[in-house]
């Protein structure tokens, strides 16, 4: 008998039932909170040298704040996983749902805030047509690596409130400045800002696959639910509910939002034995052999 394997499993059992260390986002991310002009630079990331960003997949609509889907960690996903299930059916409204039921793409970088450099490195978090400019200014052999600490290029981000899509929020635009320049002059800032950076995934509460799996069957089928689940979120001024552009969790162009209710047809798929309505659904988790 492994006694430290025992104790170590013992100890995970005791403290699985604890409320987890709150988190203050507001050291961790950044994003602009009202309109105006700010100046970013972005920093190589300690995780990837080759690329600063990491994209990351998020669940809207079925809970009161964002949800991150289980697949970033590598894990299988049941709202992933159920619209899989739909799209492979021949019904056109499945396929429907399927899109939407998908986890949106967001994007962090790590950057320093000009003017707030003692507040150290923070990830930026923005969406597809942010992402896509940056991919395309990397790619003009004209500006090179804006990252690098020694000739980079900060940006120019400037924040303006307006209606886009019905929605009054905040839309941000962005714009490399033409001088390069060194990320600090402080080799002591430098090794600060480059390995003291924050992690996406280790910051973000992870939702259990039964949790999710429960929180998607009281979505499809909200007259079987007795009681409401919520996922714990932290109760952080970054963390709210998404009601503004800038926070937008889809492409700003082109993608559609999550659904924000349950749709009134009954999402089964038909089996030959007649089974209950909890037995259909998990058997759409089963493990395949």
């Amino acid at each position: 008998m492994d006694l430290n394997s025992i104790k170590n499993k013992l100890s995970a059992l005791q403290t699985s039932g604890q409320k987890k260390e709150k988190v203050d986002y507001t050291k961790c991310l950044w994003k602009p909170k009202q309109e105006g002009k700010y100046q970013i630079r972005i920093v190589p990331s300690k995780l990837d040298k080759n690329n600063p960003f990491k994209e990351v997949f998020v669940h809207y609509g079925f809970s009161k704040f964002p949800i991150y889907a289980l697949t970033n960690w590598g894990e299988k996903d049941p709202i992933v996983e159920f619209a899989k299930q739909l799209r492979t059916t021949n019904d056109k409204e499945n396929w429907k749902l399927s899109k939407k039921l998908e986890p949106k793409m967001r994007i962090f970088a790590p950057v320093i805030v000009r003017g707030e450099e003692d507040k150290g490195v923070r990830l930026w978090e923005f969406g597809k047509e942010i992402y896509m400019q940056l991919l395309g200014i990397a790619d003009d052999e004209d500006y090179g690596d804006y990252t690098d600490i020694n000739d980079g290029r900060d940006f120019t981000l400037e924040a303006v409130m307006g209606d886009i899509g019905g929605r009054q929020g905040l839309k941000t635009s962005i714009r490399i400045k033409p001088k390069t320049s060194p990320l600090t002059t402080s080799k002591v800032d430098i090794e600060k800002f480059l390995e003291e950076q924050p992690d996406i995934l280790e910051i973000q509460r992870k939702t259990e696959f039964d949790k999710l799996k429960e929180i998607l069957q009281n979505w499809l089928n909200p007259e079987d639910a007795t009681d409401a689940v919520e996922v714990e979120e932290e109760e952080t001024e970054v963390e709210t509910p998404v009601k503004v552009v800038n926070d937008l969790p889809w492409s700003e162009e082109d993608e559609t939002p999550a659904p924000k209710k349950a749709p009134a047809k009954n999402y089964e798929l038909k089996t030959a034995v007649k089974k209950t309505k909890a037995d259909k659904f998990d058997a759409l988790f089963e493990d395949e052999d």
